[in-house]
């Protein structure tokens, strides 16, 4: 069984070929390998010849001649053919794809391959404020990166998460004092039930009562000077915070931990050493009394030079000066060889400074690299940012109970299910609808939050592949006993070759959604390998087949279509039930 990308070993073959015929090297990549669509009569195509003609200095169709003449077959292409302007155009055989098959049903990874060149990457996601509520402003960076590191991760990566908790600053005077008025006790129940309550609270009385800023004033001199009583009680704010945070990311379903947790406070006793090292270096200089960096190749208005403010004149330190002690430490001290932030798309520039500060000072040398993950904003249905009548943010956890809500009406109105399995189901199906909406569209762009679409039964949904697997499962079911994984694949119907085409494409679908950080590609295999599955599923008896071979054959399709459905949507973090 091929375990890996069917593309990058067509694209080897390929390339094999062209450096027979011409004496030219080219990477498998570079073959330029696709699939093709449904209704023509080949499987993939190679688009290697155009871009090699002019290089060559010869035609392209006698190029894809050449390519087709030299183009080792072995037992895996039936045909291979030079077409119109120097398309490649390839068949795989039917006796390798349904040995594929057979090799599928047998591997729990379903044909990914751990790779064999680990690298060390943290992400950088979710990042809430402390002592406040999740609102949907913190639903992309969340899901986002939890598809992200569960890929990574299964790809065999080493995946350190990093959840950047806003900690730390002039605001927690106010919050520890508030948690004094309010007592331990009852202060930390509402941290805990209602952040943005104790938040309010304690803002209301910083605003309206002058002896209540004072004294929040004096409490972050305190804190800034490490006092033990007042790190005691910033200590309860930040882990209440934490208890409170866990509640949601267990109810979404994501793999962030209080481990994770590496917020503003990690990252204060190191502001003063790299404000030095900087200014050491000639990398920072003082203008104005305060300590500015400029990376090179940033401009703003007037073509004047946009600067990190990495200490202020009154000696203060900023968010520039914490993001670049965060890439500092996980260069050197985490030994990332990538660091990927899944924050939204306006803060792009400022990433991009930080980034190229950090290769000024050598913290990220050649090999390693930093990414902004950069995605879209929530839209409501009028086109503008998702919010309450009254402007505020949406709590996130209200958005997952109604999600839960709604998908509990759609399981009981269509299910046969048993009560005690209904909540479970409706939790998979509400949080699978509202991550899959997000992560089936291309990440940089907006999208528009619309409960109706996320949970259609039809279309490209995850209530739809949540469906097609129950369906598969209820297949498996009624046949009893599992298919012989010794049972010959028989792929005689188009729709089973089809089927059988789309589950081997399965390890190309997770390498291509890695290499580019984009889990909509993910989706958009899913979603086709689901079609392919109703297709099959219409088209081919698979209980009363004619033969016990065929129908042997059509139970394993099942089986292994169930696995990728299974496993794919878990790379999402979203759950696929057995029973809908």
């Amino acid at each position: 069984m091929l375990r890996g990308d069917l593309e990058q070993e067509l694209g080897r073959r390929v390339a094999a070929a062209v450096g027979s015929a011409f004496d030219v090297e080219i990477t498998a990549d570079e073959a330029l390998i696709r699939p093709t669509t449904p209704e023509r009569p080949a499987d993939y195509q190679s688009n290697a010849a155009m871009s090699l003609a002019r290089r060559l200095g010869r035609p392209s169709p006698e190029v894809g001649a050449a390519v087709v003449e030299h183009l080792d077959l072995g037992d895996m292409i039936e045909s291979a053919r030079a077409e119109g302007p120097g398309f490649v155009n390839l068949t795989l055989r039917r006796e390798w794809l349904e040995a594929q098959v057979r090799g599928l049903s047998r591997d729990e990874r379903a044909g990914v391959a751990v790779t064999g060149s680990p690298r060390r990457v943290v992400i950088d996601y979710s990042s809430p404020n402390a002592a406040k509520e999740m609102h949907v402003g913190h639903l992309r960076s969340t899901i986002i990166g939890d598809s992200l590191h569960r890929l990574l991760a299964f790809r065999g990566h080493v995946v350190i998460p990093q959840n950047h908790l806003g900690d730390w600053g002039t605001p927690f005077g106010m919050l520890v004092e508030q948690l004094v008025d309010e007592g331990e006790a009852e202060g930390g129940e509402l941290l805990l039930s209602d952040p943005n309550a104790f938040y309010r609270s304690a803002r209301f009385k910083f605003d309206t009562d002058p002896a209540f800023a004072e004294r929040a004033r004096l409490r972050v001199v305190a804190l800034q000077g490490g006092d033990p009583a007042t790190m005691a009680l910033w200590r309860e704010v930040v882990d209440r915070t934490e208890q409170y945070l866990q509640r949601v990311y267990g109810l979404m379903g994501v793999l962030l931990t209080p481990a994770d947790s590496c917020g503003e406070s990690f990252y204060n006793p190191m502001l003063p050493e790299v404000a030095s090292e900087l200014e050491e270096r000639g990398l920072a200089e003082v203008s104005g009394g305060a300590l500015v960096a400029f990376p090179p190749g940033f401009t703003g208005r007037d073509d004047q030079p946009v600067p990190l403010m990495v200490r202020k004149s009154d000696g203060g330190y900023t968010y520039d000066t914490t993001d670049l002690a965060a890439i500092r430490y996980r260069a050197r001290d985490l030994r990332a060889d990538d660091i990927l932030y899944v924050v939204g798309a306006p803060q792009h520039l400022h990433f991009e400074m930080i980034f190229a500060m950090a290769r000024l000072a050598g913290w990220l040398p050649e090999g390693r690299r930093a990414e902004h993950v950069s995605f879209g904003q929530v839209l409501g249905a009028d086109g503008k940012l998702l919010r309450t009548r009254s402007g505020d943010s949406i709590r996130l956890i209200e958005v997952l109970e109604e999600a839960v809500e709604r998908a509990a009406a759609v399981v009981a109105e269509r299910s046969e299910l048993p009560e005690e399995e209904r909540a479970r189901v409706a939790w998979a199906v509400g949080v699978g609808a509202v991550k899959y909406a997000d992560l089936s569209g291309d990440r940089i762009k907006d999208y528009v939050f619309d409960w109706d679409r996320m949970l259609a039964m039809d279309g490209n949904t995850s209530v739809y592949l949540q469906y097609a697997n129950a369906r598969v499962r209820s297949v498996v079911r009624r046949a009893g006993a599992p298919p012989s994984p010794d049972a010959p694949i028989v792929l005689e119907d188009a729709a089973e070759r089809a089927l059988a085409l789309k589950l081997v494409q399965f390890a190309t679908a997770v390498e291509a959604t890695v290499a580019h950080l984009q889990p909509h590609r993910m989706c958009t295999y899913l979603y086709e390998t689901a079609v392919a599955f109703s297709t099959f599923y219409e088209r081919c008896s698979i209980l009363g087949a004619e033969t016990p071979e065929l129908r042997a054959s059509r139970l394993t399709l099942c089986e292994v279509t169930s696995r990728v459905l299974v496993l794919g949507l878990n790379l999402l973090g979203i759950e696929a039930p057995d029973r809908l």
